[in-house]
């Protein structure tokens, strides 16, 4: 009797230990959909007005390869990496569009 609530508890703790990591997963999953569309879409101005960096694109896909196989944490740098880039490239857009000779 007193193994079998031995095992009923351990079972009943791995249980509840397998939820509380699945939620946190689901959490960082959701962090990551938010911050790729947000890097996609600042990617996607940047390549508008004509100064897209070569290296933002590969990094949005690499982040999604990276989330794909579960490493989420690191799809999620990646990812904001690639937005950073995008709003730079925006940036620079600006600070070039008329671009005048320093003597």
């Amino acid at each position: 009797m007193k193994k079998i609530k031995l095992f009923s508890s351990i079972a009943l703790i791995t249980l509840l230990s397998a939820c509380a990591s699945n939620g946190s997963m689901n959490a960082a999953s959701s962090d990551f959909d938010s911050i790729i569309k947000q890097a996609i879409a600042e990617n996607a101005k940047a390549k508008k007005v004509g100064f897209e960096w070569r290296d933002t694109g590969k990094m949005i896909k690499k982040a999604k390869k990276l989330a794909a196989s579960g490493d989420t944490e690191k799809a999620i740098k990646l990812a904001k990496k690639a937005k950073k880039q995008a709003m730079d490239a925006q940036a620079q857009a600006v600070a070039q569009a008329s671009p005048t000779p320093r003597y």
